[in-house]
């Protein structure tokens, strides 16, 4: 892939994510209008994180970071690469058809997994039944996540990153049309849960399934248009399979590691009343540049460095390395910058309202800034990982990720005792940063390929100045627009203008001093 794809792929996805995450922003807000951070709440946040959990640990986590490097070797070499992936396909359909059965026997013992807390209240019996709906998504998502992958291999990013809009974009109708038709009892059905806000998480769980029909519908038709046609059938254990297989396995207990982070994070939150709820809005909030930046950056830059390592491009490689490195660090540091200056007054304008209350915006904006004191981490494992799954070594990431686990549940365990649900949060930043550290550290044998390169190295310290004088800015605009920020029918005029403003300095500052030229932008944005 050229430098100029590798951009247009990297916008492509971004612009898509983006869109993806403004719909579930809206999801959100939706959802804490009306469900606040009570047990319903809190009951389909579980429900809903159980299949994207395994959809992350099987196939997102493993099975495509094995299968697109496969994959795009094949096609580079001329070999019979839609062979390959309909194999792959029929394989993994029948083992999630196998696991979504044996799920739905489990799903009691699943939840007390996740959230054991739940255990002799109301939220555990509404998050089992919720869990069993919702576990069928892991089937859909799944598939479509190894169809995306075929795409985004042949450099056809757009379907595959539109598909997830679907999800958000239907929930949302779901949850306009359970509020606005329901017709029950307006007191408590369960201990602290009213009529409405059953009926409407029901009318939720039973769009994620439907949404993930969609997501798979699209992706299935994008993959037909590029001339591969998928259909089940029953596997067969071909040795390209055995290979996927052996390469998978070691990334498979790495997606594992990943998700025991976020499972000790859930468990430390689920003895908190409304922690749950709060940590999962936080995690909303940052996902939106990490979606936009990190999952971008590894989506394309992963099958562009499995091909150049094929055809010894090692100076490629490295140029594409740093223009990711380079471009993600440009839009993620001041992201980080702003969710750890300005937290308050995004969670306050964003989900402050209805049954989501001052105490709910005050514990959210505190985990939001922790979690932006750890936004650079998570994009560059997005960055150098595909270093590794480039060369198809999974164990390396998965030993780091062994060491990363550790060390966030020493910290969050250890530090929830002294300062409560909080200390979930600073242990995932923690560990991110650790891991970071492991994946550089481990690059040292890569060569140059694995080096930033100069330019990288110069404009790196001045994006940095750039953000922290946006931060500066960002403050002193927060606390000069307080007024408007609390007045109901002001605030999202404020929160635009204090945005729109942190962005004017960043870039005009960056501009200046060196960080960046904004005509790479607007040619990146023409390409």
């Amino acid at each position: 892939m050229k430098p100029i794809r590798l951009v247009s792929g990297f916008l492509t996805v971004g612009v898509w994510t983006l869109l993806s995450r403004v719909f579930g922003f809206v999801r959100d807000v939706m959802i804490a209008g009306f469900l606040g951070a009570g047990p319903v709440a809190e009951a389909f946040l579980i429900a809903f994180s159980l299949p994207n959990m395994f959809r992350r640990f099987f196939a997102e986590g493993a099975f495509n970071t094995a299968f697109v490097p496969l994959f795009s070797k094949k096609l580079e070499g001329g070999e019979d690469a839609e062979t390959f992936a309909r194999d792959a396909f029929s394989a993994l359909a029948s083992f999630l058809i196998l696991f979504t059965l044996v799920a739905q026997l489990a799903m009691p013992w699943l939840v007390l997994a996740m959230a054991s807390g739940f255990a002799g209240d109301a939220r555990f019996g509404i998050a089992v039944d919720f869990g069993r709906i919702a576990f069928v998504y892991i089937l859909f998502i799944s598939l479509a996540a190894l169809l995306s992958g075929v795409l985004n291999a042949t450099g056809r990013f757009a379907a595959a990153a539109a598909a997830p809009v679907l999800l958000n974009a239907i929930l949302i109708a779901v949850i306009w049309m359970a509020h606005a038709t329901y017709a029950g009892p307006a007191g408590e059905v369960l201990p602290g849960v009213t009529g409405r806000s059953l009926h409407i998480g029901t009318w939720m769980t039973w769009a994620v399934p439907l949404a993930g029909i969609a997501q798979m519908g699209v992706v299935w038709w994008a993959a037909g248009r590029a001339g591969f046609r998928f259909s089940l059938r029953l596997p067969r254990l071909t040795p390209d399979l055995k290979r996927l297989a052996v390469i998978a396995l070691p990334a498979m207990l790495a997606g594992g590691v990943v998700q025991i982070n976020l499972l000790v994070g859930r468990q430390v939150a689920s003895f908190f009343d409304g922690a749950i709820a709060w940590l999962s809005y936080a995690d909303r909030l940052y996902q939106l540049p990490l979606g936009v930046v990190g999952i971008a950056i590894g989506v394309v830059l992963l099958p562009d460095l499995s091909r150049r390592l094929r055809a010894g491009d090692a100076a490629g490689g490295r140029d594409a390395l740093s223009r990711a490195g380079e471009m993600s660090m440009a839009l993620t540091v001041p992201s980080a910058v702003a969710l750890i200056v300005i937290p308050g007054a995004l969670i306050s304008v964003l989900f402050g309202r209805g049954a989501f209350t001052a105490q709910d915006v005050e514990a959210t904006a505190l985990a939001v800034a922790v979690y932006g004191a750890g936004l650079p981490a998570f994009v560059l494992q997005k960055v150098l990982q595909p270093l590794y799954f480039a060369r198809e070594d999974t164990r390396t990431p998965f030993r780091f990720a062994l060491v990363a686990m550790v060390i966030n549940a020493v910290v969050a365990v250890g530090m929830a005792w002294a300062i409560g649900f909080i200390g979930a949060a600073i242990g995932t930043t923690v560990a991110a940063w650790a891991m970071v550290w492991l994946l550089w550290r481990g690059t040292r044998a890569m060569g140059d390929v694995a080096r930033f390169d100069d330019r990288f190295r110069a404009r790196l310290p001045r994006i940095v100045a750039a953000s922290v004088l946006m931060g500066l800015a960002l403050w002193g605009m927060s606390v000069w627009l307080a007024p408007v920020l609390a007045q109901a029918g002001l605030r999202w005029l404020g929160l635009l203008a204090l945005i729109l403003a942190g962005m004017a300095v960043y870039f005009s500052v960056g501009h200046l001093i060196g960080a960046f030229r904004l005509g790479e932008f607007r040619r990146a944005l023409r390409r």
